[in-house]
């Protein structure tokens, strides 16, 4: 039952990202000026807003997890991101949306990582690359269901895709009280540090508006600049900040636990690239060939719905073989996709020839990469960092994310529909050159010892 709990949890986080995405053209035109949709980089913080405050608050609220026990944390995320959920349902403007994105995505900081050391603390240590990748395969279930049911949702109207939420969230809260445990253990010592997880969103956020806004304010703008110098400057204090605190946000020494630095590596990498395929495929469906949200939610679900399978049927192969073997096939296998769009796409529908096919080598890819890169990050550190591990690998992904769409944008422009077929070619030429990058990690990790938290004891003990 505990295990249901969190498996409702992860697939209602992860079913969002993947409605919301399909419905942002809708928002376009829900919160139109005039005869003018919104325009796509002010749409994007609807997904970037969420994505950097998740990156954010992770460690924080993951730590506060190791402390207090995963129950009341993951309890009280479900709770938050339930009722911001209905907030963004009744948002009357795009920006009111945007700040009740935040909340929610503070809801969902607090899911994440207590999710994971719930279900690991619930299966015998040589289960745990198995529970990890499934964890992780939830994330495909709502994508297989995601854009079909954000394009039937859309069909009502875009608010309905945050109202789906209510029903599983109070489930969640009700199923949770009555099956998940009871907290046994906690973490004593100071939380990381607050003030790092404001420079690290202002550092993100700076350099996500630079990239968004660069199209329509120009590359050698004050603003531009000033975005991008601010940026450097407030990552810079971060990084200085992070290396003299007692408690940082983000400890500097695990990354130099081969494993899990590859993984972050990896892991973010990966997230840019998959950001780049999700948005531009849903933007090129709705406004190239002109498809309706639902016809599109139709047609991406092949991908996404062969993740889970994949999982499952590779998972005594990375058993057997490892963490790197998987990830750079995965790798390979996601940049062919985005290569196939690359050469063989056209401004006329042709949905067998074009989109299906990359669309299943994507699908593959993803299914081989992104649970094994959480599992090799996690699986690299005492198991008393698996909330804050968790929460760190995570934390790449989202700012990953973000990385992803501002990137899109600033290929794109700034109207949603507005780029064009060589647009699209190079945004998706960048994704393929960015999933071979992925599989050189796998191809890294295969050279890196798979045991690194019982062999690296100078780490554990700062850990």
């Amino acid at each position: 039952m505990a295990a249901f709990v969190v498996v409702l949890a992860v697939f209602m986080t992860n079913l969002d990202l993947w409605i919301v995405n399909v419905a942002l053209p809708a928002m376009g035109s829900g919160f139109a000026h005039g005869d003018r949709p919104a325009s796509l980089s002010d749409l994007s913080w609807v997904l970037n807003a969420y994505a950097i405050t998740l990156a954010a608050l992770l460690v924080v609220i993951g730590r506060v997890g190791d402390r207090i026990g995963q129950r009341p944390v993951f309890i009280a995320g479900v709770v938050v991101f339930t009722i911001a959920s209905a907030a963004c349902a009744l948002a009357p403007s795009l920006w009111v949306l945007v700040l009740a994105r935040v909340v929610q995505a503070a809801g969902a900081a607090a899911q994440l990582p207590t999710s994971l050391a719930l279900l690991l603390a619930a299966v015998p240590a040589d289960r745990r690359t198995g529970a990890t990748r499934s964890w992780a395969a939830v994330g495909g279930l709502a994508a297989a269901a995601g854009p079909v049911l954000g394009g039937l949702l859309v069909q009502i109207d875009w608010r309905w895709v945050f109202v789906v939420n209510l029903p599983i969230g109070v489930l969640t809260v009700i199923a949770g009280l009555a099956a998940l445990p009871a907290p046994a253990a906690r973490e004593t010592g100071p939380l990381p540090d607050v003030w790092g997880a404001v420079l690290v969103t202002a550092a993100v956020g700076a350099l996500t508006g630079a990239l968004v806004e660069a199209p329509g304010w120009g590359w050698t703008s004050g603003r531009t600049l000033g975005l991008l110098a601010a940026a450097l400057a407030v990552g810079a204090w971060f990084g200085l900040r992070s290396a003299r605190h007692p408690s940082p946000l983000l400890e500097l020494h695990l990354l130099r636990l081969p494993r899990f630095g590859m993984a972050g590596l990896g892991t973010f990498v990966f997230g840019v690239a998959f950001a780049i395929m999700l948005l531009s495929n849903v933007l090129w469906c709705q406004e190239v060939w002109h498809w309706s949200a639902l016809r599109t939610g139709v047609a991406l679900v092949p991908g996404p719905a062969l993740v889970p399978i994949v999982t499952a049927l590779t998972s005594r192969a990375v058993r057997r073989f490892g963490h790197g073997p998987l990830i750079l096939v995965g790798g390979l296998l996601f940049a062919a996709g985005m290569l196939w769009r690359t050469v063989l796409v056209s401004s006329t529908p042709d949905y067998a020839r074009d989109l299906l096919p990359s669309m299943i080598l994507t699908g593959a890819g993803v299914g081989l990469t992104i649970g094994t890169l959480i599992a090799a990050g996690v699986q690299s550190l005492p198991a008393d960092r698996a909330a804050t591990g968790s929460a760190l690998v995570n934390s790449f992904r989202q700012i990953s994310a973000t990385v992803g769409v501002a990137v899109l944008v600033t290929i794109l422009g700034t109207r949603v529909g507005a780029g064009s077929v060589d647009d699209f070619r190079l945004a998706w030429a960048l994704g393929a050159a960015l999933g071979v990058g992925t599989s050189v990690v796998g191809a890294l990790l295969l050279r890196t010892r798979t045991a690194a938290p019982a062999l690296e004891p100078e780490y554990a003990a700062k850990a």
